[in-house]
């Protein structure tokens, strides 16, 4: 830990446990399969974060493989190009699929899963793609992904497929960004969340943490990870045997809470600058020294814990501890979701919005018991507490607006209702 003085620059320290903690991952490696068109780019970006597809670097490996990744993010893809081409060049493709996975095997490079993809509106699939898939399938574990899989025609070629009984590990539909049928109709994006899951069931323990860390499809996944590793490290830190401490030495909560909150970053492998930590932080504690978080952490949640009355000058005992460090964690991780859900859709992040979504996330969860926050629920789903603080950011965010802005889409809709009359 890098002390200045008696002072200890705690952002610093949670962005740099944050990037040892994903340097330390080792990196899950998927083969991307399938011809040219068939939404492998689109796949790619809508499942793992940051646009992986556009932004990351595409390094040539063999003449029709291609290697993409990205620095901190701990995922390796392998792109195949060519397939559609003349029946020596398919073969050249084979092969070198096969060297790779070969050639990587028993290694930290070796390829976890393939996904082979294929465009489920042409309802078709050649002889010499089946034989590729057989062969890969032969070798790791694939997954047949049937892209733009719009209606009824979809299910049945996946049924089709089925009858096949090829030697795959799953066939998963899906739609991987939303499509529009008309100005009134548009197809939700699905199937994501369930690729994720299917991949995390063939993948290595061992890099399951960096393929959690590398999707974004489903962040609720993250949010329960981070929720689950939580209140095992809290319970740790703080048992029966920890021995309570006087208030006026609660620094010692940092180094467990800065560990905390870089695990929780690392498992969410969202880009956190400094300032976004800082604002995240400030709602509840302090910024630079290392009496701040946790003393001015503590001494704030004895204000909305029902009872508690005043610490200052008292001793804080390990109930305490754990209490005051379960909310910490419980709000940040769903914070984190917010920020994850944000980033997902493309939008950018107001981090005053932020603060004071953490500020209330905090008074509401310090106010829990044990047993209340274990239950709490870790959905995006309607009544649910991430879809509350997500709606609760929405809301703040809007009346943060001006006014031309609130109105403007008001005024749309009343065009439109008066254009659809005529």
């Amino acid at each position: 830990m890098k002390l200045s003085g008696d002072k200890l620059n705690v952002i610093q320290e949670i962005l740099d446990k944050t990037e040892k903690e994903v340097e330390n991952m080792d990196p899950v490696n998927i083969l991307i399969a399938g011809k040219t068109g068939v939404g492998k780019s689109t796949l790619i970006n809508n499942i793992f974060r940051e646009k992986l597809a556009d932004t990351g670097i595409g390094k040539p490996v063999t003449k029709h493989l291609r290697k993409i990744s990205k620095q901190s993010i701990p995922i390796v893809l392998y792109d195949t190009r060519g397939l559609e081409l003349e029946q020596s060049i398919q073969n050249q493709v084979k092969q070198e699929v096969f060297d790779l996975i070969k050639k990587h095997k028993n290694s930290q490079e070796a390829i976890h899963v393939a996904y082979y993809c294929i465009q489920a509106t042409s309802s078709r699939i050649e002889d010499m793609e089946l034989e590729l898939i057989r062969d890969i399938a032969d070798k790791i574990p694939v997954i047949l992904v049937l892209t733009q899989a719009i209606g009824k025609p979809a299910e049945e070629f996946k049924r089709y497929l089925e009858n096949m009984n090829l030697p795959v590990a799953a066939i998963q539909t899906i739609m991987s960004e939303p499509y529009e049928i008309s100005d009134d109709y548009v197809i939700p994006a699905f199937g994501l969340k369930e690729l994720v899951a299917k991949s995390l069931q063939l993948i290595p323990k061992d890099v399951q943490k960096a393929f959690t860390n590398a999707q974004q499809a489903d962040i609720e996944k993250k949010a329960k990870d981070a929720r689950r590793w939580a209140t095992r490290y809290v319970a740790t830190s703080f048992g029966v045997g920890f021995i309570p401490i006087p208030f006026s030495d609660a620094s010692v909560l940092v180094p467990m809470q800065i560990t905390l909150l870089a695990h929780i970053t690392a498992i969410f492998g969202i880009s956190l600058d400094k300032s976004t930590i800082v604002s995240i932080v400030a709602a509840v504690g302090g910024t630079s020294s290392a009496t701040l978080l946790g003393k001015t952490l503590v001494a704030n949640a004895f204000k909305f814990i029902p009872g508690a009355g005043t610490i200052v000058g008292g001793i804080i005992s390990g109930t305490t501890a754990s209490v005051v460090t379960s909310a910490l964690a419980i709000s940040y991780i769903e914070v984190l979701s917010v920020i994850s859900a944000k980033e997902k859709a493309g939008e950018s992040i107001d981090l005053s919005l932020i603060e004071k979504l953490m500020t209330r996330q905090f008074k509401k969860n310090i106010k829990l018991n044990r047993k209340q926050i274990n239950n709490k629920e870790l959905e995006f789903e309607e009544g649910s507490e991430l879809e509350t603080a997500l709606n609760e950011y929405d809301i703040q965010q809007n009346q943060s607006l001006p006014f031309y802005k609130k109105i403007i889409p008001t005024i749309k809709k009343t065009i439109e209702k008066h254009q659809n009359k005529h």
